[in-house]
């Protein structure tokens, strides 16, 4: 399959949609904390975790969206 300009496009947008949203799930996850909210140990790793992982996932997508983006317009 050969990228075109529109793929690029799609992986930069949902890069950037996932540090957003999850940039904002990370602030409210912290002011929780700050705040003293009581939760137990594990609803703050499995958020933290999801928290991360997520942000991986737009780092390889996003990366991958210039590399496409990048290669469409050499094309």
């Amino acid at each position: 399959m050969k990228f075109e300009r529109k793929h690029a496009l799609l992986l930069l947008a949902v890069a950037v949609w996932n540090v957003v949203t999850f940039g904002n799930f990370a602030k409210n996850l912290w002011s929780a904390y700050e705040a003293g909210e009581e939760r137990a140990t594990g609803y703050w790793v499995a958020h933290t975790l999801l928290i991360v992982g997520n942000f991986v996932i737009a780092g390889l997508l996003g990366a991958l969206g210039l590399k496409a983006l990048r290669a469409s317009r050499d094309a």
